[in-house]
């Protein structure tokens, strides 16, 4: 008699890369490490890197024949992410980026509760841990609802449905049913393909069982270029799809507009410099409360970043050209 088969659907798990040569091949071995016992499969979508990211894919894909590699000539995410899933042959796909460290259980777990819940994308935690004194403050920053928000994948929570979750672990089908990512975004591409599974009558699901680590930005120039351009982005995505924004995205673009307006007011009414005062001590205070057991440095950091986090976000809001419409 034949052996019983494994149930478990075979998986694809897909990484968009563009200069990605200091994680990649870790980031590689976690995968091929999974303790999952169905057919697994990793495809890397090769942007127009300018550091060794191709050569050490090459390298990974030369020791494993599980490994495949995929051009994405205009180095773009979205593009990258079809790319790798149409040359994906697995039932599930499983996004990973080329910087993320998952842990060994990562698509065991996910693909029980996909198949538990009868989702269409399972997701959890986007764990934000730092080396440094600044990315730990990015960290803490990223964690609290202070700097990004209630939503679950930032700040953990009870599993259930929800908005977008971070990466994600997919039907193909639901992938197929949607047209997959969308090209025109270049960022918030998660949420908006997040958008139309859901309008389409799928359901996308946290759990916090899955937590993935993720490395911030090291400085403040790049952690306030990436906010603004998430600000940016997200305006975008609220104008193709109407009703979509809330209070939690509103909230950065009307303290920039309420603290500036206040600032220049109070050079010919002083009270009104209360405004920024209380937005300066809410953000000090705020910062010391979210990194306590932090070192002094992390702690005086953050206030900082909570700060630059705010208004990147709400100046890229609220200067989205309207030429990034489709």
């Amino acid at each position: 008699m034949d052996p019983t088969p494994d149930p478990r659907p075979a998986v694809s798990v897909i990484m968009p890369l563009l200069n990605e040569e200091r994680h990649l091949r870790d980031a590689v071995a976690m995968i091929l490490a999974q303790d999952y016992s169905g057919p697994l499969e990793v495809v890397l979508a090769l942007g127009p890197s300018t550091d060794r990211t191709d050569e050490v894919a090459a390298a990974v894909a030369a020791a494993d024949p599980r490994v495949r590699l995929v051009p994405n000539p205009s180095g773009r995410t979205p593009d990258g992410l079809n790319a790798a899933i149409g040359a994906a042959t697995g039932e599930v796909i499983v996004r990973v980026d080329g910087h993320a460290e998952i842990p060994d259980d990562y698509i065991s777990v996910a693909v029980a509760e996909l198949l538990r819940v009868g989702a269409d994308n399972v997701g959890g935690i986007m764990d934000a841990r730092g080396t440094t004194d600044f990315e730990r403050a990015v960290a803490c920053a990223m964690r609290s609802p202070l700097g990004v928000g209630s939503a679950r994948f930032h700040t953990g929570g009870e599993a259930g449905e929800a908005d977008t979750v971070y990466l994600g672990v997919f039907r193909r089908a639901a992938l197929e049913r949607v047209g997959g990512y969308d090209p025109h975004f270049a960022r918030a591409q998660d949420w908006e393909m997040n958008h139309r599974i859901r309008e389409t009558g799928g359901t996308v699901w946290f759990t916090p069982a899955l937590k993935v680590t993720y490395r911030p930005r090291a400085s403040v120039k790049a952690l306030a270029r990436q906010y603004f351009h998430y600000g940016r982005w997200r305006r975008v995505v609220a104008r193709h799809h109407e009703g979509t924004i809330n209070p939690r995205y509103l909230a950065p673009p009307t303290m920039v507009g309420v603290t500036t307006a206040a600032a220049v007011i109070g050079f010919f009414w002083h009270p009104a410099w209360a405004v920024p005062a209380a937005y300066a001590a809410g953000v000090a205070a705020g910062g010391l409360a979210i990194s306590r057991g932090e070192s002094p440095a992390t702690r005086a950091a953050t206030p900082l970043v909570l700060a630059t986090m705010h208004w990147s976000w709400g100046v890229g809001f609220l200067t989205s050209p309207s030429r990034l419409q489709r």
